[in-house]
């Protein structure tokens, strides 16, 4: 089972920085990620916010690990759900973990893509 700490590393890994760059820009403490990670601590209801705005995740899954019930995307200002897309489209799971995949990539390219 993931913790929440084990989902901000992966986060942080898929957005290409680093723990530390993450804890700079955020006003988090190394030592508490390292707490963090060893289960001594979690981060404050606020931080956890922060966290999940930073990264464009939902609190559900970032403190759960818990999946939104309708996947969501967003394209500039428009928002498209699964229903939206065609109510003839029926994707298997592993089509919908393609597409998460994808999005996620997508993140990645253009977080790169900023820096420079």
């Amino acid at each position: 089972m993931q913790s929440i700490y084990d989902r901000i590393e992966l986060l942080i890994k898929m957005k290409g920085m680093t723990k530390k760059s993450f804890c700079e820009k955020l006003g988090i403490s190394t030592g508490n990620l390292g707490d963090w990670k060893r289960g001594k601590s979690t981060p404050s209801t606020n931080k956890l916010v922060e966290i999940a705005g930073f990264f464009d995740v939902s609190l559900d899954w970032l403190i759960l690990g818990k999946e939104p019930n309708q996947l969501h995307f967003k394209e500039n200002a428009a928002t498209y759900t699964w229903d939206e897309l065609g109510n003839d489209l029926v994707l298997s799971e592993k089509e919908k973990e393609f597409i998460k995949e994808y999005i996620d990539f997508t993140r990645y390219r253009r977080s790169q893509s900023c820096d420079k």
